[in-house]
């Protein structure tokens, strides 16, 4: 009688055992919360971040606003968020300082905050992980002297200038053209909120204010797009485009010459490792402040080199 009472106590402890782990790894929920959700790279991002949490066996959940201009809709999802209690958050922030009274509420609940893609001004977060935006873009200084002859008015099509990214990439470009190239002229920078619509008009405006332009950078996928478009549509041609990220039309555009080549990040990564950082965050694990996920330049001549077609996306 005493060996069958042990053998259901064994049983019913087990089974308590099995629904404890199993109670926990529903309790292991890390939100993403990113830029926007229209261009393919966010697409991209989710795919990584999908595939980390399928490897942690963490639940993951991955959204954005409508367009990179909806700074409030984005901290209304982290507000959201985090009223969910979440073991851990990814923040891909639109505005680097408006998130910080969140971000520190966060913080005070021992919530550990993973920025991806753009940073944070702050210390709040434990890590970041990026690609390195300022030598992104200035390795799209370098092609795009290359391209023009060393010599000649080029202007920025930027993204934002509220998120590291915008920033970044856009100083990066400017002060590589500043220190290594003094024929080269930065003429303008405008921004078109990543809006291929808005971006198109913009390189429409510059075309006409500036007729001696050489070159247009184009800070994201949007920008980029929106710059190839803009040149079609005024029927311009002999302006050399440099784009950032990938996605169907910007390699559309860079097959039929349209623009020139762009920098590739590797969104996959990216979206991989920020739930892995944070999976290892919640085990006490030790981050480096940056997480650098890489960048390559392509073109036609190389997009269909093992890695760098690894890195692009449509």
């Amino acid at each position: 009688m005493n060996a069958k009472r042990q053998l259901l106590t064994l049983a019913a402890s087990l089974a308590l055992a099995g629904f404890a782990h199993t109670a926990s790894a529903q309790e292991i929920y890390i939100p993403l919360i990113s830029k926007g959700f229209q261009h393919q790279f966010w697409q991209a991002v989710k795919q990584g971040a999908d595939q980390a949490g399928k490897d942690y066996k963490v639940k993951v959940t991955f959204e954005g606003p409508e367009t990179e201009q909806q700074v409030d809709k984005q901290i209304d999802m982290l507000s959201a968020a985090l009223a969910k209690k979440p073991a851990a958050i990814g923040f891909a922030a639109l505005d680097s300082k408006a998130a910080i009274p969140l971000l520190k509420k966060a913080q005070a609940a021992k919530i550990p905050v993973i920025a991806f893609d753009s940073g944070v001004d702050s210390d709040i977060v434990v890590t970041t992980a990026q690609t390195d935006s300022k030598a992104a873009a200035a390795l799209a200084a370098d092609k795009m002297a290359e391209k023009i002859g060393g010599e000649g008015e080029v202007a920025v099509i930027g993204h934002d200038q509220t998120s590291t990214t915008g920033t970044g990439r856009r100083d990066g470009f400017v002060d590589q053209i500043k220190a290594k190239y003094p024929k080269i002229k930065v003429v303008d920078i405008q921004y078109g909120g990543g809006d291929h619509l808005k971006s198109a008009e913009i390189a429409k405006t510059l075309l006409q204010a500036h007729p001696k332009l050489k070159g247009i950078f184009g800070t994201n996928e949007g920008s980029a797009i929106g710059a190839g478009k803009g040149l079609k549509e005024a029927k311009k041609t002999g302006v050399i485009i440099i784009g950032f990220d990938s996605g169907k039309a910007q390699k559309d555009m860079i097959n039929d010459g349209t623009i020139a080549g762009a920098i590739t990040q590797n969104p996959v990564g990216i979206g991989y490792k920020t739930v892995e950082a944070a999976v290892k965050a919640l085990k006490g694990e030790k981050l480096p402040k940056i997480i650098d996920t890489g960048f390559y330049y392509y073109d036609k001549s190389n997009m269909a080199e093992p890695k760098i077609a690894a890195v692009l996306y449509d």
